[in-house]
């Protein structure tokens, strides 16, 4: 055998090794499914759908809300004002309740789902960006590539993870979370992607890419950024949406591979 082709065959099997397959990864499209009408003026900081009810946090200090929506309209059905020294940010349901984290003042505050009433105040460590949970643990995310778990009743830490890009690599400004079919979605701030994360090893497991999802010019702020994840479980639908946009989406997600 020709000593070229001795090279050739060695580069084949580079190519099909373990290792140059594990260094693939997914980059997957999307493919809208309904547009709903959003609130221009709404700096969404957390989404959330349960029991036929879509759900939104907005931040921004003086303007920073709790709201319910009606998801075909947009209207503001229901709404709690948070006092101007807070800064709203992210926001999940747990059992009967909806708790919403703020960024900088270290306050979480649990709200009954229903009348919107203040049940308590919780404190918590660091900024508060994105919230979500699984079955046992709340989930925060603080702009690090690191994820905390927390207990739901008294925000105590049982764990962190760190998120890690498929080179080994931390991703940070890990934003808005969703968690969806034991996966953690997650947006990455100031992009067009979501990253989808192991909530065990905290790799990345692959990414959505949302790039021309809305028109830039729309919204004039440079902050108005892809930021809203919401899952409807019963069903299977996913909504995302943007601070300041004015429409939320239903989107498909569309798998390929790179």
């Amino acid at each position: 055998m020709r000593l070229w082709q001795i090279f050739g065959i060695c580069l084949l099997l580079a190519a099909v090794s373990p290792a140059s397959q594990k260094a693939q990864h997914s980059i997957d499209g999307y493919r809208i499914i309904h547009a709903y009408p959003h609130d221009p003026h709404a700096f969404t900081q957390g989404l959330v759908y349960v029991d036929g009810h879509l759900y939104e946090s907005t931040g921004r200090n003086g303007k920073s809300s709790m709201r319910m929506v009606n998801l075909f309209t947009g209207e503001v059905l229901q709404h709690h004002d948070l006092p101007p020294e807070y800064f709203g940010e992210g926001l999940t349901d747990w059992e009967s309740n909806l708790v919403q984290l703020t960024w900088k003042n270290g306050v979480a505050f649990v709200y009954d789902r229903f009348s919107f009433t203040l049940k308590r105040r919780l404190r918590h460590e660091g900024e508060g960006w994105g919230l979500t949970h699984n079955d046992k643990h709340l989930i925060v995310s603080d702009g690090t590539s690191v994820l905390r778990f927390l207990d739901p009743q008294s925000f105590s830490i049982a764990r962190r993870i760190s998120v890690t890009d498929e080179t080994g690599n931390a991703v940070t400004n890990i934003n808005e979370l969703e968690y969806i079919r034991g996966e953690i979605y997650a947006n990455v701030w100031h992009t067009d992607q979501i990253v989808r994360i192991s909530p065990g090893t905290g790799k990345v497991l692959g990414r959505i890419d949302l790039t021309g999802l809305i028109d830039r010019k729309q919204p004039a702020d440079p902050e108005a950024v892809l930021n809203g994840i919401a899952y409807d479980r019963k069903g299977e639908r996913i909504f995302v949406t943007g601070k300041l946009w004015p429409k939320l989406f239903e989107i498909q997600v569309v798998h390929r591979t790179r």
